[in-house]
């Protein structure tokens, strides 16, 4: 028997790329969501990096009623407090750290929270999902694998091939995540997770962000939220679902040019037309997310199950994984 509906404590969004105004600032405090991972960057070097962490610390400076920096997860207990949203930083490229390992120390001092070992193509950490043929965990990977567990910078790998990921898995000292993806059981993409990659990211306490962009949805904007939560449900069967969340991909008033930097970067000479595709109208900002706990109730999961999904999930991985480590002797 389900217990009585009830409005979540915490929304958390594993990611979010949206173009960044007090209309979507204001968005996210009336929908009551407690904290994002905003992603910072694609591509790019260290310099590209610092300008785009300088011009999010104005937006902290100038719209401090509606969001502040998040650094650990106490800050998403702040922002509860306080009615704000707690914004954390993520990389979806390694690009940035430009081969050199101390880079990852002042990034973290910067405040990133978060970085893939790999975009779409080959890094010097691993592959991406893109690639033709994955290879693996580099030497330098493992070198930034012990570093990011060091600091307790989150390890992503959304966007990796699946030998890389569950390299990645195995070599990390701490539980990393897959912030953005769904299971290749439900829908073939590129950036779909194999059942043994679920099933190892939970058995180290991993997390999995689902993700709601249309082109990672069966059925794309014609997909149902029942259809959806169903996936969420059997996937939840794999990993348990205290190891899943929302990751939304959500990229809201971006225009096709954001997109097409993402594919395209500064790398491809013979630059692919890309478009955002349409989203499904139960998911299409950010003052949707909330309608979802509606869908997982309906396909099963608890009142208790559905607040970790929208939230508490990330609030108690977050707590851990942001800790820099404990330094033995």
């Amino acid at each position: 028997m389900q217990d009585t509906a009830e409005t979540p404590s915490l929304l958390i969004d594993g990611l979010q790329y949206c173009d960044w105004s007090e209309d979507v600032f204001r968005e996210l405090v009336e929908t009551g969501m407690t904290a994002i991972h905003a992603t910072v960057t694609y591509h790019g070097n260290f310099q590209m990096f610092v300008q785009d962490v300088i011009e999010w610390n104005r937006l902290f400076e100038t719209y401090p009623q509606y969001i502040i920096k998040g650094r650990s997860a106490a800050d998403i207990l702040t922002a509860k407090a306080s009615g704000k949203t707690a914004v954390f930083l993520g990389s979806q490229n390694p690009s940035p750290m430009e081969d050199n390992l101390g880079l990852f120390e002042v990034a973290h001092d910067m405040g990133l929270r978060v970085m893939q070992l790999t975009y779409n193509t080959q890094s010097a950490y691993g592959s991406g999902c893109f690639e033709p043929t994955d290879n693996g965990i580099s030497l330098m990977g493992r070198e930034a694998i012990a570093e990011m567990n060091r600091l307790g910078m989150l390890i992503d790998m959304s966007h990796s091939g699946p030998i890389s990921t569950l390299q990645a898995i195995d070599l990390s000292q701490r539980p990393i995540s897959i912030t953005h993806a769904n299971p290749l059981f439900w829908h073939d993409s590129a950036r779909g997770k194999s059942n043994d990659i679920l099933r190892a990211l939970g058995q180290t306490g991993g997390m999995l962000g689902f993700s709601l962009y249309a082109h990672h949805l069966r059925n794309g904007a014609d997909c149902t939220l029942s259809d959806f939560c169903e996936m969420v449900a059997k996937t939840a069967e794999i990993i348990g679902p205290e190891n899943i969340g929302i990751g939304s991909d959500l990229c809201q008033n971006r225009p096709d040019s954001a997109v097409a930097w993402m594919r395209n970067g500064m790398w491809r000479k013979d630059r692919q037309p890309v478009a955002f595709p349409e989203q499904p109208a139960w998911f299409n900002r950010i003052s949707d997310f909330p309608g979802i706990a509606d869908g997982l109730r309906n396909a099963g999961f608890s009142n208790t199950e559905t607040n970790g999904i929208m939230g508490g999930n990330w609030m108690r991985f977050f707590k851990s994984t942001f800790q820099p480590a404990v330094l033995q002797g």
